[in-house]
């Protein structure tokens, strides 16, 4: 057995080279395709539990008390969020279909945060039925529908306010959040964060705990969580000085980065702790405040890494002098990282480990689209029709933001464990896709 094989900083924690071939969770993959067909995503139990108790551990090191607060978005699936409140940690949800797979886990509804930019007064009102523990409010519209709901209801909901500090992550624009150009939270520059707090405070039902910012990811960088934290404990002081306003809870959101490619690898999450930590006691002492209840927000950084997509290779085009083709069955439709984002991704042929990556290749998907790329230029053994690809680091953001574009069924999910897979996720049927339609004659 040879674990020292490329890649493995970016494989699940119990990925190992067995005889050549990949194996995780004590299961070799090449066994679960025969089983289970392509495309498969492989979800590890160990490695998303590890990171859990990582994330508790250090952020509480430097700074109690801290809540860890996965976001679901990252890969909503009822036994994952079971996995993530048997570890203590709470989770958060951006829309009512992530609600309703909360509640199908039956997570505490005291422990769940709505997000979100855009809620819909049903989703607000199924949330506050619930029970749920907190709403981030994202605009005046939300304000007025609270408003409006607790009203009626004759509850106090408790609800933080998502601010924008117009500070650059340095990470890709798409998913850069924290922007004065952009449609997430109340801008402080323009004043909008001000007269938000001004509102709340006035509203009898509902019981500000304080600020809420995100800046984007994956952010690689920490200086950017320096600025923003000191910028946005002093807004919070105006605030407290002008308005009465009690700051109990803030959370700097998430954007933890996870390495994509073994020689692209973050800061890891003691060093991002200890900065947050520490800018955030520094920035206290600073402006008068008690440290409030620290709150993270990581979603790529619990599932990503414990994620893999498997591939089967169907046709090879050589192009010479140019370029050659490796189209595997599945691509942007289960994975619209790339197109979108340009994100890169390492691949390993998952039977030929121990064989040399002498061929430089790019992996393409079968969706009828130029952009329907997983992998430009990589280096893989020589390689055939059938053979096995894996793409590392696929956890997050991609079964979440699959589609049936082309009318292709998403793939299924597989959590391993200890040589045990589980089926968590069933491929999806022709029947499914058409079950939706309305028939016409």
């Amino acid at each position: 057995m040879n674990n020292n094989f490329p890649d493995i900083n970016i494989l699940p924690i119990t990925a190992q080279n067995i005889n050549g071939a990949l194996s995780i969770g004590g299961c070799e993959l090449n066994n679960l395709v025969e089983k289970f067909g392509t495309p498969l995503y492989v979800y590890d139990e160990d490695t998303i539990r590890s990171i859990c108790k990582q994330f508790t551990a250090e952020f509480n090191k430097f700074y109690q008390p801290t809540k860890i607060e996965y976001s679901t978005k990252a890969f909503s699936n009822p036994v994952v969020n079971k996995i993530i409140d048997e570890e203590g940690l709470d989770i958060d949800v951006v829309t009512g279909g992530e609600l309703a797979v909360a509640i199908a886990s039956n997570f505490p509804p005291g422990r769940i945060n709505f997000h979100g930019n855009n809620k819909s007064e049903i989703e607000l009102q199924e949330a506050i039925e619930y029970g749920i523990g907190t709403i981030t409010i994202d605009s005046f519209h939300e304000i007025n529908l609270l408003e409006k709901i607790l009203k009626k209801k004759s509850k106090i909901q408790k609800v933080m306010i998502r601010v924008s500090p117009s500070i650059d992550p340095h990470t890709h624009l798409l998913t850069t959040t924290g922007i004065l150009d952009s449609k997430f939270g109340f801008s402080i520059e323009t004043g909008d964060a001000e007269e938000a707090i001004k509102r709340v405070l006035k509203i009898n039902s509902l019981e500000l705990l304080g600020v809420h910012f995100h800046l984007g990811s994956p952010i690689f960088e920490l200086d950017p969580y320096v600025q923003a934290i000191e910028y946005v404990i002093d807004f919070c002081a105006k605030m407290r000085d002008s308005y009465g306003f009690k700051l109990s809870r803030f959370s700097p959101g998430g954007g933890f980065a996870i390495g994509y490619l073994s020689t692209q690898l973050p800061p890891n999450i003691s060093e991002y702790a200890k900065v947050i930590s520490d800018s955030l006691l520094e920035s206290c002492e600073k402006y008068n405040f008690n440290p409030p209840e620290l709150i993270v927000e990581p979603g790529r950084a619990i599932v990503g890494r414990s994620g893999v997509a498997i591939y089967t290779v169907g046709s090879i085009k050589e192009i010479p002098g140019i370029r050659t083709y490796v189209s595997v069955d599945g691509g942007m439709g289960d994975n619209i990282r790339p197109a979108i984002y340009g994100s890169e991704y390492s691949v390993i042929a998952i039977e030929k480990i121990n064989q040399e990556n002498n061929n430089k290749v790019t992996i393409s998907g079968k969706f009828c689209e130029s952009a329907d790329i997983l992998a430009k230029d990589v280096l893989l053994p020589d390689l055939t029709s059938g053979d096995l690809l894996a793409l590392p680091s696929s956890g997050a953001y991609c079964i979440g933001m699959s589609s049936n574009y082309n009318m292709q069924v998403r793939p299924p999910v597989l959590l391993v464990k200890d040589g045990i897979a589980r089926l968590i996720k069933r491929r999806e049927t022709y029947e499914d896709l058409l079950s939706t339609s309305i028939n016409i004659d």
